[in-house]
């Protein structure tokens, strides 16, 4: 049988645009000799340029009539089609929501290749390393404390114990493929259920009802939970009978959460807020960071990425007024783009397995690097360029895998010796080969985001390595 001619498309499209970066980097080259001064950063922003343009090519492939233009190696504006009905109506403003948005793709391809080493739960090394870990922000994370601060830190660790793990109970690398499920109308269009339980974790948002009715549109597989704060305060009619799935609270912890966590043998914990400046909003953009950094490949489902989509849709309920659906949509458009998510969607249904259009894996990577370079640079940083290289605090922490497990005294004994030895003593050799090879390329470090809008501050606890333990 004769192939169809545009299989081959792809890799046409690949061998022009290495020849182009070839010559690129020639002309780059050649130039820096005559003038004397050639450097690795001569070639930085030829190579942003160069995947600035595959960027280019993957949105008009991939982004159901949004173009990408480009305004110069790390700007590009992300437009939607003439004629695109923007019903979306800012009351605080009195526009509609606009149909072009600006992004800088060299920030955002270094945050969101940062979270691939990240922790996103809260810990007890992070709020022992951070200098005002216990007194300041510790107080942030507690709802009726009655205080600003934590004045008395036994108090506190009252409060947070529960949901508090000694180190992280999860792992950069973990899993293979993990599944982010949304709760978009859409997904009634779709019979994605079976191809989303076949992921290695499932990660699914607030109050989602996951049962028979709803299964072969959303699948039955529980793993994760992300949820707000009024979600979590119904956290047991959310579990619904499942003991395997991890409930982890976006916001912060009061009395009413302990309370009822002690009721429940699943594990909760305390996603590590982090305050960024994006182009969407949400659980869900919440959810792909928590599976970012713990997972090698993340897929999307029911995050309403469809054309005339003008009302926030959800597949078990009525709908509702919600986030902003262009400016979400334009955003994940760009991330797919940037190898960071894979989209699907009732428009994909027949290339959803296609992503030879997304740009490489060495290619991000090379972008990545050219970016990193290009910012040291442009802050008078120069040299130092290694993997720890915006940790402003180091902490130390005991040998891997030690440590109290989250709860306290009076949880009872189902509890206590139930799911949470899964996560929080899981022996360093079953993890798989990914993820033990990730700890000994970063040393042992795990990664945290300080909170607030820098993407530099890090703050970055060193464990020993199996053979220093």
């Amino acid at each position: 049988m004769t192939r169809p001619r545009f299989s081959r498309k792809p890799a046409l499209v690949r061998l022009l645009s290495v020849a182009a970066l070839f010559s690129i980097i020639l002309i780059a080259i050649q130039s820096s000799f005559f003038t004397g001064s050639w450097t690795p950063v001569n070639l930085d922003i030829p190579i942003l340029s160069h995947f600035q343009s595959n960027l280019q090519q993957c949105v008009a492939n991939r982004g159901l009539g949004l173009t990408a233009h480009i305004i110069d190696h790390c700007n590009v504006i992300l437009k939607f089609p003439q004629g695109t009905n923007s019903t979306w109506y800012n009351e605080q403003f009195k526009i509609f929501e606009p149909l072009e948005y600006k992004y800088d793709v060299c920030e955002a391809i270094l945050l969101w290749e940062q979270y691939r080493n990240m922790t996103t739960v809260l810990t007890r090394e992070y709020l022992d390393s951070r200098p005002d870990g216990w007194f300041d922000y510790a107080a942030k994370r507690i709802a009726q404390l009655g205080a600003d601060k934590c004045y008395n830190q036994t108090l506190c660790e009252e409060h947070l114990n529960l949901t508090l793990p000694a180190k992280p109970p999860f792992h950069p690398r973990q899993f293979r493929r993990c599944a982010v499920v949304g709760n978009s109308g859409d997904l009634l269009k779709t019979q994605f259920g079976e191809e989303i339980d076949s992921h290695d974790a499932v990660i699914r948002d607030n109050e989602a009802p996951v049962n028979e009715k709803y299964a072969k549109h959303v699948g039955l597989k529980r793993d994760f939970r992300l949820v707000v704060r009024g979600a979590a305060g119904n956290m047991i009619k959310i579990l619904n009978g499942s003991d395997d799935e991890v409930l982890i609270i976006k916001s912060v912890i009061h009395r009413d959460f302990n309370a009822m966590i002690k009721k429940i043998r699943n594990p909760v914990y305390l996603f590590q807020g982090i305050v960024l400046r994006r182009g969407a909003k949400g659980t869900g953009m919440k959810s792909i960071e928590l599976a970012l950094s713990m997972c090698d490949i993340v897929d999307i489902y029911g995050f309403t990425v469809d054309p005339g989509y003008t009302e926030w849709t959800r597949y078990f309920s009525t709908p509702r007024k919600g986030h902003n659906p262009l400016q979400g949509r334009a955003y994940y458009q760009l991330l797919e783009c940037l190898g960071v998510i894979r989209i699907h969607s009732p428009m994909r249904a027949k290339r959803k397995k296609d992503w030879s259009d997304v740009p490489s894996r060495e290619m991000i990577n090379n972008a990545h690097r050219a970016a990193l370079r290009l910012k040291k640079k442009q802050a008078g940083q120069e040299g130092g360029l290694g993997q720890f290289v915006n940790c402003k605090v180091w902490g130390k922490s005991g040998p891997y895998g030690n440590g109290p497990v989250s709860g306290s005294t009076d949880m009872t004994d189902t509890r206590k010796d139930s799911n949470y030895n899964r996560w929080e003593i899981m022996p360093f050799e079953s993890l798989r080969k990914e993820a033990r090879k990730h700890y000994m390329q970063m040393e042992g470090v795990s990664l945290y985001k300080m909170d607030g809008n820098k993407l530099d501050d890090l703050v970055c606890v060193k464990h020993p390595l199996k053979s220093e333990a």
